[in-house]
């Protein structure tokens, strides 16, 4: 619903018949009708430009809105990964994990990739800068995820802290 065209008022003539006698009154009521036509397309026009805008703000709002929830809901999240991270064979924290992977995926939030990717100020926040663990570490380089980033769309929710190698 992204659709960012103005409607163009277009210009309709009314001809007279070439027989008809050309009069004061008739050229009078000739412009009377010009000005109401174009009236009429100008206000269908506002009334089309009204009703686009209207839905391209409603669906702004509504997307703010799942935002802002799927905010609030990121530090349960994270409480449930840490759990699992703690009790990797709990059956009952798997379900949980997998519901909520359900659900994001479902919502349209994802995580962001961090370990071992380049450090992306957009999506990441070194909060840690540590020498080279081993050689074949790249200089600028993730190596590890202290807190998950996500994204909603194309917007960052939360943006991933992590650890840097120099």
């Amino acid at each position: 619903m992204n659709e960012d065209k103005e409607v163009k008022v277009e210009e309709v003539s009314v001809e007279q018949p070439t027989d008809a006698p050309e009069t004061v009154a008739g050229d009078e009521l000739q412009k009377q009708i010009s000005e109401l036509n174009d009236k009429y397309l100008r206000a269908v026009a506002e009334l089309e430009n009204t009703r686009r805008r209207t839905a391209r703000d409603i669906e702004s709002v509504a997307r703010n809105r799942a935002m802002s929830v799927a905010s609030e809901f990121l530090p349960v999240i994270d409480a449930v990964f840490a759990a699992l991270k703690l009790s990797p064979d709990d059956s009952g924290i798997k379900s949980m994990v997998s519901a909520v992977e359900s659900v994001f995926a479902r919502v349209g939030i994802v995580k962001i990739e961090s370990i071992g990717q380049p450090l992306n100020p957009q999506f990441h926040n070194a909060i840690q800068v540590v020498d080279k663990p081993t050689p074949e570490t790249q200089s600028n380089t993730i190596i590890d995820e202290l807190q998950t980033g996500y994204m909603f769309g194309d917007v960052v929710l939360r943006p991933a802290m992590v650890v840097v190698c120099k």
